[in-house]
């Protein structure tokens, strides 16, 4: 096993992709070890705001400034279950520490923050994450399904979702349409 560990990037699906969960994503990895990987998908806004979602989970959003915020597909994984990427990191019942910055909770008690006071201030919620058994990332990389590029906290936090992925490609001098829909071919 090598010692490869991508957490706090970016993984930035190559045009070939073609599963639908994962064609034309940005993924942010909260986790890389020997074990496997997690993440959440950062680019893909499902047809449910904020509002709808706190409506459901019975807590009263107490801004309305939040309203109309979209909730993510996060990954296949997990669908019914919310996560929230944010920073700063906060003390939550159950959170994943990403970076000293930044981090990914799973817990109620930070829905509560949020729909009272809006903290913490930058987040993402998503539905679902995005999960690699053991060695399974490091076969999808070396098959050429991902990019992969050190995660920016002003792409993730500061653009809109349509810019996120284009941005990430940016990063490493990559406009999407440079890359072709397959690989290998002249």
């Amino acid at each position: 096993m090598n010692d490869l560990d991508l957490t706090d990037h970016f993984l930035i699906a190559m045009p070939a992709m073609v599963d639908p969960y994962f064609a034309k994503t940005l993924v942010y990895v909260c986790e890389h070890n020997a074990e496997g990987a997690l993440g959440v998908i950062v680019n893909r806004p499902l047809d449910l705001t904020l509002a709808g979602l706190f409506e459901k989970v019975e807590i009263p959003l107490g801004t309305a400034k939040l309203a109309a915020q979209p909730v993510y597909f996060g990954g296949p994984v997990q669908t019914d279950r919310g996560f929230v990427l944010h920073r700063p990191p906060g003390a939550w019942q159950s959170s994943l520490r990403v970076t000293p910055d930044i981090a990914l909770t799973s817990s109620k008690d930070i829905l509560g923050a949020i729909a009272a006071n809006h903290e913490p201030h930058d987040f993402i919620m998503t539905l679902g994450y995005a999960g690699w058994g053991a060695g399974q990332l490091e076969n999808e990389l070396a098959q050429n399904a991902w990019l992969t590029v050190r995660a920016s906290p002003d792409i993730l936090f500061g653009l809109p979702p349509e810019a996120r992925l284009a941005a990430a490609l940016e990063q490493l001098g990559v406009r999407l349409s440079q890359l072709a829909d397959t690989v290998g071919h002249a």
